[in-house]
């Protein structure tokens, strides 16, 4: 900060100049006055041209002024430039001396060189003295030639002006301490912002070289839409939709829905999202188009002030290409193996049917065998189905307004069956009509595959509840077992696919782990949600929550 005072300005100028210039500048006011008053002479007071004394100290004021130029002050130490207002004191003393009684305000001349001393940096106590003894020199002359009549009047003028030039020197040494102490209180300051401004410049280095080194895209933006900080993965996003030159959100970028052609609308883009306070993840997107086009999956947490106020966001980009490539490919795979699985299982069970229409014809023992075929062919076109069913990228739902009490009504029918064998009970405390926003195909095929489950799971005298919440927005379908129950570990993972339970595989439960993922696909579909809440030997209860009148707002198609 002082050095910045100091590089302003006349400052600025004077310390550019060299020692020389310093000091003719130093005595140029003084000069320019004496000058004046010389060119004045010849005119308004031309007795003066005859007063060698007035006439000597104009000479010397002359001659000072020129050895400013001509003395090679930068060579000489100690500062002996400072002669030349002590000399001053000379040169005003024969002008004011010369000059009188016509000038003798000349005396007033002697501020200069007064103030030159003091501010000069000059020993304290050298300054005070010449800046008090310069001027009593100048005013005893005077007082001498009245001798022996001075009167009182005469003596405090003599001795008033020299204390007045001493509290000049006073305040401007005063003032010159009270500025260098300034000036070294702003230079430390100075030095303390400058350590903070380098530190802070070290971190905002590590941080960006923390964030290009991740293998996401990271991206914070503020309310207006402006970056605060982005990494080399998000600009190469940027690049990649079309949006060097544009605002976050703004401009024609290329970024797509899932179907990789549709041109997303500016609100439905992540950046947007996020400036409107969205907090969301995996969102996919597909950014830019042609065989460079990129699967790009985005998340986004808000920034909020300390006064709550949402202040921006923060984005994240992972490019999924590769994954999601992968799992289309996978899933290609499973479509077309589960196709040619059905046509040659579809054969076995309809010959095998046919065979057993004429039971009577075939031994008991061949009838018995036919059976277990016709059973395990039946199991095997099922995971076959279900096979079919997770390949698909997304399941085809049409909801409607639909009664799930109906729907609870005819799976727990469907299922009766199956309890029976198991000597399950099946019970249902659901309010007729039970209305809800659904695709009755689907979640009739989400609640078999969770009643089958509860009685699957359950031991013999078991019981199996579904149960209703209704409400504004929502509607609740639970499904409680009083089965063997999972670990709280093991619940957190029943949704995935082939995911099965210890306990399961040690029973030799049949089952794939399919059901309860195609489960939640289904309900995901509807915009819903489903929860799973269990305990070891203590039973299961899964939860649907599907909209009860119309589609979510949050959810998209």
């Amino acid at each position: 900060m002082a050095d910045s005072l100091f590089q302003r300005g006349p400052a600025r100028f004077f310390r550019g100049l060299g020692t020389r210039s310093q000091v003719a500048l130093c005595q140029l006011p003084l000069t320019l006055l004496v000058a004046v008053l010389a060119a004045a002479t010849p005119f308004a007071w031309p007795t003066l041209l005859h007063s060698p004394p007035y006439l000597a100290g104009i000479v010397l004021h002359a001659v000072l002024f020129l050895a400013c130029f001509l003395v090679p002050w930068e060579r000489l130490e100690h500062r002996p430039y400072l002669l030349i207002p002590v000399l001053d004191f000379a040169a005003i003393g024969l002008l004011r001396n010369g000059a009188a009684p016509l000038l003798p305000g000349l005396a007033v001349l002697v501020v200069f060189p007064v103030i030159w001393l003091s501010a000069s940096g000059m020993l304290a106590r050298s300054s005070l003295v010449l800046s008090f003894v310069g001027p009593l020199f100048i005013m005893l002359p005077s007082a001498a030639g009245r001798f022996p009549h001075l009167t009182a009047a005469d003596v405090t003028t003599v001795f008033l002006f020299p204390l007045m030039m001493l509290a000049v020197s006073l305040a401007i040494r005063f003032a010159s301490v009270n500025l260098r102490v300034q000036q070294r209180e702003l230079a430390h300051k100075d030095s303390e912002l400058r350590s903070l401004l380098r530190q802070s410049r070290e971190r905002e280095r590590l941080l960006q070289t923390v964030l290009d080194a991740t293998d996401v895209g990271i991206a914070a933006v503020d309310r207006s839409g402006h970056f605060l900080v982005s990494n080399s993965r998000q600009r190469n996003f940027r690049r990649a939709t079309g949006a060097d030159d544009a605002l976050p959100g703004q401009g024609n970028q290329l970024i797509f829905g899932q179907d990789r052609t549709t041109l997303l609308p500016p609100e439905r883009r992540p950046i947007s999202r996020a400036m409107a306070g969205e907090s969301f993840s995996d969102y996919l997107v597909w950014a830019g188009e042609g065989p460079e086009q990129r699967a790009v999956s985005t998340a986004a947490r808000p920034l909020r002030s300390e006064d709550g106020r949402l202040s921006g966001a923060v984005v994240v980009y992972s490019d999924v290409t590769g994954w999601v490539e992968a799992l289309a490919a996978h899933q290609e795979l499973v479509s077309n193996v589960s196709h040619e699985f059905k046509s040659p299982l579809n054969s076995i069970i309809g010959n095998i049917d046919l065979v057993l229409d004429d039971v009577a014809a075939l031994p008991p023992h061949a009838t018995q065998r036919l059976e277990v075929v016709q059973r395990n062919s039946e199991r095997l076109l099922a995971l076959v189905s279900d096979l079919s069913a997770t390949a698909s990228a997304a399941l085809n739902v049409h909801p409607k307004r639909t009664d799930l009490a109906s729907l609870v009504e005819t799976s727990l029918g469907s299922a009766q069956a199956l309890a029976g064998q198991a000597n399950i009970e099946l019970a249902a405390e659901v309010p007729s009509p039970l209305w809800a926003y659904a695709d009755p195909l689907r979640i009739g095929q989400a609640l078999d595959n969770l009643v089958s489950n509860a009685i699957k799971y359950s031991p013999g005298g078991g019981r199996v509840t579904v149960r209703a919440l209704p409400g504004n927005r929502w509607v609740q379908l639970s499904v409680t077992d009083t089965g063997m129950g999972m670990s709280e570990a093991e619940s957190s993972r029943v949704f995935q696919r082939f995911f099965r339970t210890d306990a399961a595989r040690s029973a030799s439960i049949a089952g794939a782990g399919l059901g309860l993922s195609i489960t939640r696909m289904i309900v995901e579909g509807h915009g819903g949600t489903i929860t799973c809440e269990s305990a070891k030997g203590r039973g299961s209860t899964f939860t649907l929550t599907l909209p009860a009148d119309g589609p979510p707002s949050s959810f998209q198609v």
